[in-house]
């Protein structure tokens, strides 16, 4: 029986993490990608310690930091929840585990766009992942569907290995940080197209071309999709938990409607989706968990 397990290897789960260390809670952390999403960011300059550092560098970082202080953490995926007469029971997929409280930490994860031919061609052209994959486009050209800032750093990612980077973007303006923006415009291999959609992608055993709803076809190597990301929420339903618009509805202590379970990160219904919020939800998450276990004791 754990005091306290947490779900998701975010930087909420894994700051979750620290602080129940330094709390000296009986804990385990649950996640299927270690560091979560945030690892597969190219470069973040908006978290305090480091001028400039990759998504995986930092969130590796932070697993280690979590080990060393006695933390266990598994990369596994939690695909049942229910409660116990001491708490909650976990199902993974290698096992069961017992814990009186629970963190989700859940995260988000990338929107598909259902667009014609982007299931056919995933893995063939078709990337979510700019980190994993733009190394495999040199001196090729892609496209990036979306205009927010994860299409603009996806973009600037890619650029650095492409020969020519297209933005489709539906809207009339760029929607991202004015850092990347700026950074866009004046990138010469970059060409955004407003006002459009991808309607098909199309190919043989591989990507070979788009097809605009504006009837335009452009001959291109790979598409990046950045649509948006959704809430990773399927296991709330489960204990009953109260949602806003998708997320975990929580209070100032992270506390859901439902005794016994915190949540953190981008997955609660807080204003400001970042890594240095997500952070700060874990630690307060930790901290309300280890008040309500002493008041219990």
């Amino acid at each position: 029986m754990y005091d306290l397990i947490i779900i998701g290897a975010g930087p909420a789960g894994l700051t979750a993490g620290i602080y129940s260390a330094r709390h000296h809670l009986k804990t385990i952390i649950l996640g299927k990608i270690l560091g979560g999403t945030v690892s597969e960011v190219h470069k973040i300059g908006n978290f305090p310690t480091y001028h400039e550092i990759s998504g995986k560098e930092l969130t590796e970082k932070m697993v280690d930091q979590v080990k060393k202080l006695g933390i266990k953490i598994k990369n596994e995926e939690v695909i049942q929840i229910s409660k116990s007469k001491e708490g909650f029971t976990l199902k993974t997929e290698k096992g069961k585990y017992n814990a009186k409280k629970l963190i989700l930490a859940l995260g988000k994860e990338k929107r598909k766009t259902n667009i014609k031919g982007e299931k056919e061609f995933a893995g063939k052209g078709v990337s979510y992942c700019a980190v994993c994959d733009a190394q495999f486009f040199k001196n090729k050209e892609v496209a990036v569907i979306g205009g927010g800032d994860s299409a603009l750093a996806t973009a600037l990612l890619t650029s650095e290995f492409a020969k020519k980077v297209f933005i489709i973007h539906r809207g009339e303006n760029l929607k991202g940080e004015p850092g990347h923006v700026h950074s866009v415009k004046k990138n010469n291999k970059i060409e955004v197209i407003f006002n459009s959609n991808i309607t098909e992608i199309r190919g043989n055993k591989k990507v070979e071309k788009i097809k605009l709803d504006t009837g335009k076809e452009i001959k291109i190597d790979g598409v990046f999709i950045e649509a948006g990301t959704i809430p990773q929420n399927r296991l709330t339903s489960e204990l009953g938990i109260n949602l806003e618009e998708e997320h975990i509805i929580v209070n100032k202590k992270q506390e859901t409607n439902i005794k016994g379970v915190f949540a953190a990160g981008d997955i609660t219904n807080n204003l400001v989706k970042q890594m240095i919020t997500a952070a700060a939800e874990g630690a307060v998450a930790a901290i309300s968990a280890y008040e309500e276990i002493s008041r219990e004791s």
